[in-house]
């Protein structure tokens, strides 16, 4: 019995000194792989530590906000369009078939031009009516100076002067109202009256411009409620802005307009001329703007991108320098001070940008949060930056 307990007691003390090697050889080796103490500090998301050696070589230096002056603008997009009295819709006041015309998208035509011709037997009937009532007219006009001459000489009666007079004002009406329909109808009046009749009139174009729309062909039959073309006088056309209610306040008449449409580089120049007054159900509000230079190869109903020059406003910003662009938001970092064993604390804030000018940049703080008593990094903010990534990849 004796025996078998020396023999247990052996193995034991067996296993408890080689567990005892085992610790000390990983405690040897633990202390070997330890990272010397002048290696930057731990990192989390928003924060980086920096040696007081390490912000030596990353030159920060550190500023505060400043209240700029900076040029606002606001940025609008919208089309090119036309004013109403430079669109044209051309319909004919009486039906007719439409016997003749060359217009086709893209062509351009000239003020007073023939654009189409249109044929009714009805325009023959209108003119023999016409005709008809001048000479019924012009022999009422001669009896009723004839009875005015014999009513001055009490010789008829003045009953029969009345009925002259009855007369002759209604064939004067109906020959006015018949020669101003035909006028609407472009027929020439001056042949009519020497006795010429035609069956066919002539559509003219009232602007210069060119043809958008063709909705007819040759051989069809047109009613006064039919369009037969529309034309578009690109010389006045103008940029229609759709800009938001939050920004109407600062857009006053006369201010600056650079644009810029699609496809494009070159920046071309309006002036804001109209003001909407009506907020669409989007909440965005229309602007007018007339263009500085006249260019016929714009279209109406291009699309465009617009800034609006609102004027020098007093804002928060920084130096250009200081705000990163970091996974597509805007960013800066805050100097937290020293920590423990010198060690500089920098944190980094989300911010939102505005306008920028000579060097400068208007940022809007997060909500809740007001660093313009903070000191923030205006320079070395990107060797921070490539600090804390590393650091998170480590």
């Amino acid at each position: 019995m004796n025996i078998i307990m020396k023999i247990v007691y052996k193995s034991i003390l067996v296993i408890v000194l080689n567990f005892c090697m085992l610790f000390v050889i990983s405690c040897g080796s633990k202390t070997t792989n330890e990272p010397a103490e002048e290696t930057m500090a731990e990192v989390n998301s928003t924060t980086v530590e920096l040696t007081a050696p390490q912000y030596a070589a990353a030159g920060i230096e550190l500023g505060k906000t400043e209240e700029k002056q900076i040029s606002g603008t606001i940025r609008a997009s919208g089309l090119l369009d036309v004013p109403p009295q430079q669109l044209v819709t051309i319909s004919v006041p009486l039906g007719g078939t439409l016997k003749s015309t060359e217009l086709l998208q893209g062509v351009h035509v000239k003020k007073g031009q023939v654009i189409a011709t249109i044929e009714n037997i009805d325009f023959v009937q209108m003119q023999q009516d016409y005709l008809e009532a001048k000479n019924q007219f012009e022999f009422a006009k001669a009896d009723y100076e004839r009875q005015q001459e014999l009513n001055k000489e009490n010789v008829n009666a003045q009953k029969t002067l009345q009925q002259s007079k009855s007369n002759y004002a209604s064939w004067q009406a109906k020959t006015n109202g018949l020669r101003t329909k035909l006028k609407m109808l472009n027929i020439d009046m001056k042949a009519l009256d020497e006795g010429t009749i035609i069956n066919v009139v002539n559509v003219y174009s009232p602007i210069d411009g060119y043809v958008t729309e063709v909705y007819v062909n040759i051989g069809k039959y047109v009613n006064p409620s039919d369009m037969l073309f529309e034309l578009v006088n690109t010389e006045h056309l103008h940029a229609e802005l759709i800009v938001f209610e939050k920004d109407i306040p600062k857009i006053k008449i006369g201010q600056k307009v650079r644009f810029t449409l699609a496809n494009e580089t070159k920046e071309r120049l309006s002036t804001v001329y109209l003001i909407g007054r009506k907020i669409s159900v989007e909440r965005t509000i229309r602007v007018h703007c007339h263009l500085e230079d006249t260019d016929t190869q714009l279209l109406p109903g291009m699309y465009l991108k617009a800034l609006i020059e609102t004027g020098g406003v007093s804002v928060t910003a920084l130096p250009d320098e200081a705000i990163m662009d970091y996974q597509g938001k805007k960013y800066i970092f805050i100097a937290d001070g020293k920590g423990k064993d010198q060690v500089y604390e920098f944190t980094l804030v989300e911010i939102k940008t505005g306008n920028s000018e000579l060097g400068y940049t208007e940022i809007n703080w997060p909500e809740n949060f007001n660093g313009d008593d903070k000191e923030v990094v205006i320079k070395g903010a990107y060797s921070l930056l490539s600090k804390m990534k590393n650091a998170e990849e480590e």
